[in-house]
């Protein structure tokens, strides 16, 4: 099979493309290399079967041209991180609904199968824990660009599931919960990454906000796992799904565990929003899914710990911290 990734050499993309090579299938990347980068594919960059494509997802007709030589897509190009969100609201908005509404059409023009990737973010305040794919969404104002990211992806499955209701186009949704691994980088606000290159320099761990916000940590290859499996599935068009772990933990204590796993001497240092990102940024303090739908649909649910996880992302920087 020839898949199309858009966003393909990001940090969930490149994943996804070298297990995709690994199964013997032709995949094509596309990536504008604005979030992403080549380092990412590097290892399997001279794979007969890959074909990477440096363009912009919004460029319909190179999306088209891209489109008509592969049987399905997994849309995962986006801006993505709170940091990016914040400091670059208009390329936010104008990459993820226009990048998803060329993605669309095109796919409807061929009838070809779609994966939309999107985000625990558009359950925005709400407090119905854990998160149920059919709950209420609650974003804050408009005049904090935190919620664009979230409105912005909720519109992204607003059009997904339109085309699937007008066309009959196949069409699955999948909303990621904080998905972390190798290749992650801290550049836009992840906070694994920061705080294990910060660990590893016995430097400060900067926790914005009181550090009492919860997460729930999933593991690449397990994001992969579902994603894949959700492709292959017809019961899974039409749908949207939770992609994540259930093993919550608090920023704080994440902080406490990576300098425990890395025997760092580094300090905690708590950082107001404000400070952090120069404007004011509302917060969730809860964020956990319910993944009874998906494990229903497919029999899917997360594999690795996160204590095998972080051992992984902190391995992978010791090796990059080493003279070559």
């Amino acid at each position: 099979m020839k898949v199309l990734i858009t966003g393909g050499a990001g940090f969930i993309g490149s994943h996804l493309a070298e297990r995709l090579l690994g199964d013997g299938h032709q995949v094509v990347l596309l990536d504008n290399l604005s979030t992403g980068g080549l380092e990412n594919i590097q290892s399997f960059r001279q794979d007969s079967n890959l074909e990477f494509v440096k363009g912009d997802v919004r460029d319909i007709g190179l999306v088209q041209l891209l489109t008509a030589r592969c049987e399905v897509v997994y849309h995962l190009a986006a801006a993505v991180g709170v940091q990016l969100i914040a400091d670059d609201p208009v390329r936010t908005i104008e990459t993820n609904i226009a990048g998803t509404e060329a993605v669309l059409e095109v796919a409807n023009k061929f009838g070809r199968k779609v994966l939309i990737a999107s985000s625990s973010e558009v359950y925005g305040k709400s407090e119905s824990i854990p998160f149920r794919e059919d709950d209420d969404l609650v974003l804050g104002s408009t005049s904090l660009s935190r919620w664009a990211y979230a409105c912005s992806k909720a519109i992204d499955e607003f059009l997904g599931q339109a085309f699937y209701q007008q066309y009959g186009l196949g069409v699955v949704v999948a909303r990621f919960f904080n998905t972390i691994g190798p290749r992650q980088t801290g550049r836009y606000g992840m906070v694994v990454p920061r705080f294990v290159q910060w660990a590893l320099a016995n430097e400060p761990l900067h926790i914005y906000g009181t550090g009492q916000q919860s997460r729930c940590f999933c593991y690449v290859g397990d994001v992969v796992e579902a994603i894949i499996g959700l492709m292959q599935s017809e019961q899974a068009v039409g749908k949207v799904f939770n992609v994540g772990s259930a093993e919550e933990i608090t920023i704080e204590a994440l902080a406490d565990k990576v300098v425990a796993l890395t025997g760092s001497e580094s300090e905690k240092r708590f950082v107001p929003y404000d400070v952090a990102y120069g404007r004011p940024i509302e917060d969730m303090m809860r964020r956990v899914p319910c993944t009874e739908r998906i494990r229903q649909t497919i029999g899917w649910q997360p594999r690795t710990l996160l204590s095998d996880i972080l051992e992984h992302v902190i391995a992978e920087h010791r090796r990059q911290a080493k003279p070559r």
